[in-house]
């Protein structure tokens, strides 16, 4: 840019060597002589000053090393969206093809044209744009009026992440030229309101937004959904939110909604969203959430809130408590979970065991940080539950008839489904509960016979296996002795508590605790 400035540029976005920032200031700046630019970087690393010089102060930065002065002539003030587009997507023609002469009939005279091939061609490849990606391409505006429309009338989902748009007046420009837009990604570029009212029907086809660091409030975030009548998925990743108002007329048809890393976002904001009709996944990572309660239900009861939520993410943040997942059941449509790397579900040597635990704390529960939750993995699960908290039941009043059972309050608010799985599965007989539970004897010696169904002349072997070694160990084990490929081994085991059921071992990498085998139980092998 030349050393001319014009009173517009206050509050432009542009680029320095790769570095953004918000022009703050334009003028002189004694003793030196000449124009300035005051700015304010995004990264207050870059800068060295609060915008004051020898006790002037000319703008203010929210850090106290955010601002520099800089030459007009060192500052890129970005380029107009259709020019970004050809600069990435038209394909140049050589200097051989430039030059190839052409003759056209224009009314009833022949005209001999220089390069129009590839003029057609330039054209051909822009109006079958459907995605377009200008990540950090500096652009600024939409350019000359009608441009866009005319040459790139058929795209649907554009990236405009990390450029220099400086208010969403310009993005409107753009979005007014593209009526088929369904995907809009403005990540990164921090965006001022326009002054007017809202321009309802302005995204009229937009599906998917994208406004992650962009510095967006909850205000902003409900005025621009007013623009954007059928949203579905709606990103606002790392915007230092505060939900501070319930959404009424908009966010209606909205089925995703991410709000992760807004570390202000606490348990009573999110009661203000529960109410939207149609979100079914809520991703809440690294918000620093620790506890969730849905107090319109009691215990064994589903919540009115998040009706139709059905995949919820939640990674990253400060669960400890057994307590955040027994209200989690409370949900009447959840089927997928995610919680990875919270202090209660950390990846370490119990991680089989905490999720056995959960799975049997959320009962309606299909999928587990992206694990499918089989049929046998929820009855074991639901089985070492009834019978790890089985003494703990009975000394609170638990009874195996119904008639005598006396649960005390504090168990029932600890273990809400615990009644449930006895129904299901039978109350704990006396003789179970003397038994330690299986997660506690990770390294005892479990005392098995083996038989093989199959190939009567093999005789019943009893042998003793660690609980903790898993079936592909197992089956290693079984190869040397029986001299069978691993490949051909089957196995699954009988207990005589439930004769007659008999439960596959298909996981090679679970252990045989996993899959609940005890003493005395039997070890089917078939090949």
């Amino acid at each position: 840019m030349s050393d001319t400035l014009t009173p517009d540029v206050i509050g432009r976005r542009v680029e320095v060597n790769g570095e953004h920032a918000t022009v703050r200031f334009a003028g002189v700046v004694p003793p030196v002589a000449g124009p300035w630019l005051g700015v304010e970087w995004d990264n207050p690393e870059r800068g060295k000053h609060d915008g004051s010089h020898e006790g002037t102060v000319y703008f203010k930065c929210r850090h106290p090393t955010g601002g520099s002065f800089i030459r007009p002539n060192k500052v890129n003030f970005g380029t107009d969206f259709l020019t970004a587009i050809k600069n990435r997507y038209v394909l140049e023609d050589g200097p051989e093809e430039d030059r190839k002469e052409q003759i056209v009939t224009l009314g009833n005279k022949p005209v001999e044209t220089v390069g129009f091939d590839s003029l057609m061609k330039q054209q051909s490849q822009l109006s079958k744009l459907q995605e377009v990606s200008l990540r950090n391409c500096a652009v600024s505006c939409a350019g000359e009026k009608g441009g866009v429309a005319e040459a790139c009338p058929n795209i649907r989902r554009v990236d405009l992440s990390k450029n220099l748009l400086s208010s969403w007046d310009e993005v409107i420009h753009i979005a007014d030229q593209l009526r088929h837009l369904e995907v809009l990604n403005l990540s990164e570029n921090k965006l001022k309101f326009p002054s007017g009212s809202a321009l309802t029907g302005t995204f009229s086809a937009l599906k998917v937004l994208v406004l992650n660091q962009t510095g967006i409030t909850w205000a902003e975030v409900l005025r621009c959904a007013a623009w954007c009548p059928g949203l579905e998925e709606l990103y606002l990743e790392s915007n230092n939110i505060v939900i501070s108002e319930r959404p009424t007329d908009v966010l209606q048809t909205v089925k995703l909604l991410d709000l992760s890393s807004n570390q202000l976002i606490d348990e009573n904001q999110l009661y203000l969203i529960a109410h939207l009709p149609r979100l079914e996944q809520l991703i809440l990572s690294d918000i620093g959430i620790s506890s969730i309660h849905f107090p319109d239900a009691g215990i064994g009861c589903k919540t009115s809130m998040f009706l139709s939520l059905q995949y919820l993410v939640v990674n990253d943040n400060q669960i400890s408590q057994w307590s955040f997942f027994n209200e989690l059941d409370k949900l009447p449509s959840l089927r997928a979970l995610s919680c990875l790397r919270n202090p209660l579900t950390k990846e370490d040597k119990e991680a089989n065991m905490t999720r056995q635990l959960i799975i049997a704390s959320i009962g309606q529960l299909k999928t587990l940080n992206k694990c499918e939750i089989l049929p046998k993995e929820r009855r074991t699960a639901e089985l070492d539950y009834r019978k790890a908290f089985g003494n703990e039941w009975k000394q609170a009043g638990g009874h195996q008839d119904p008639d005598k059972n006396r649960l005390s309050e504090e168990f029932l608010r600890a273990h809400p489904r615990y009644q449930f799985l006895c129904l299901k599965y039978g109350a704990p007989e006396d003789w179970e509960l003397k038994t330690q539970q299986p997660f506690m004897l990770k390294n005892q010696l479990l005392t098995l016979k083996i038989k093989y169904p199959d190939q009567l002349d093999q005789k019943v072997l009893e042998k003793q296996l660690p609980g903790s070694m898993t079936i592909q160990k197992v089956k290693g084990w079984l190869s040397r002795l029986l001299k069978v490929p691993v490949s051909d081994l089957l196995l699954s085991y009988e207990s005589p508590k439930e004769p007659g059921i008999e439960i596959k071992l298909e996981n090679d990498l679970q252990s045989l605790r996993f899959y609940s085998v005890e003493n005395e139980d039997c070890l089917l092998v078939r090949w």
